[in-house]
């Protein structure tokens, strides 16, 4: 396929008409379309493979691939119907075009990064899609919320021996992570990198589920976007945690829902219970993971597997999840 020039690359773009353009492997000109796609313009480019034939393909080219072939290798995605996917994922990147091109432009670049470096280009892009239109028009739509009142410390912290168990406490918000979570897990594994003994370290949540992410009530609260950027980075929990390297094991269970997943994931060990599930939902609300997702959960399944997660915000049952090696049974 001819090269696309710089004013007709713009149709395909965050502001053009196709933010997303999917490819039909079965076409003779699909790679050579893909190369141009990824190589002139900034549109996320999928492929879709509805015979279930897995044809051999330039990764590097595309940001996410669908297949029918069941239990398909990386970096494919299995689906029913590639169709009626693409179709949803498309709806959802229309609703929120320049927050889907953002998680997709970091998805990529950040896999040629170190990983504090990654994350601190997720912050950048996160904190610019704060923002954004899609972002406003989702918190003027959304009722007063009030903050959860907790009746105790939102960790709790114990040692025997050499292992170190933290366990998020608030059960009654289902491990909601609100700043002050946020900032004492961050203190308790920073504890655990400083402690001479170098003790191995399991995070764990109380209740139903390990945690459903953030606290919507203080989603958009802040009004320094600069310093909200500079204290993600700083108090990061995803990074204190692969900091830990082999060190730290996350145990799962029920519902782990955006930061509720991007921390853990940072972890050398995961395991999972029967029933959990995995989601980010962020592009729903105009925004992109800010906990690390896209570099966490990324590094663990890969960019493809981690641009369909985004994109699509479905849910990942455990079983499909640890086919991904993004948790263990």
């Amino acid at each position: 396929m001819a090269a696309i020039d710089h004013l007709e690359a713009e149709a395909f773009s965050a502001l053009g008409e196709r933010p997303i353009v999917w490819i039909d492997l079965a076409d003779a000109g699909a790679p050579a379309r893909a190369r141009a796609l990824s190589r002139d313009t900034t549109a996320i480019v999928g492929g879709i493979d509805r015979a279930g034939a897995v044809p051999v393909v330039e990764p590097d080219a595309f940001d996410l691939l669908l297949t029918t072939r069941p239990a398909a290798p990386a970096p494919w995605v299995t689906v029913r119907d590639p169709l009626a996917a693409a179709q949803a994922i498309a709806a959802a990147v229309a609703r929120a075009p320049i927050a889907a091109a953002a998680a997709a432009r970091v998805l990529r670049i950040g896999a040629g990064l170190p990983f504090g470096d990654a994350l601190q280009l997720e912050s950048f892009a996160y904190s610019t899609l704060l923002g954004g239109a899609a972002f406003r028009a989702w918190r003027a739509a959304q009722p007063d919320r009030a903050m959860p009142v907790a009746a105790g410390p939102p960790l709790a912290v114990a040692r025997d021996g050499d292992v170190v168990t933290i366990t998020l406490a608030r059960p009654e918000s289902r491990n909601g992570i609100c700043a002050g979570m946020r900032d004492a897990l961050h203190e308790a594994l920073c504890a655990a990198l400083d402690d001479p003994s170098s003790p191995c370290v399991v995070l764990r949540g109380e209740g139903a589920c390990f945690s459903t992410g953030g606290v919507l009530a203080e989603f958009g609260t802040a009004t320094d976007l600069a310093q909200a950027d500079a204290v993600r980075m700083l108090r990061s929990c995803a990074l204190r945690l692969h900091e830990l390297g082999d060190r730290a094991t996350a145990m799962l269970h029920g519902a782990c829902i955006g930061s509720g997943i991007e921390i853990p994931a940072a972890a050398a060990h995961r395991f999972a219970a029967p029933g959990s599930f995995f989601q980010l939902p962020e592009l729903g609300i105009g925004l992109m993971p800010g906990a690390g997702g896209t570099v966490s959960v990324a590094r663990a399944i890969g960019r493809h597997r981690t641009g369909y997660m985004l994109l699509s915000g479905r849910r990942i049952p455990r079983d499909v999840a640890a086919g991904w090696g993004l948790v263990a049974a």
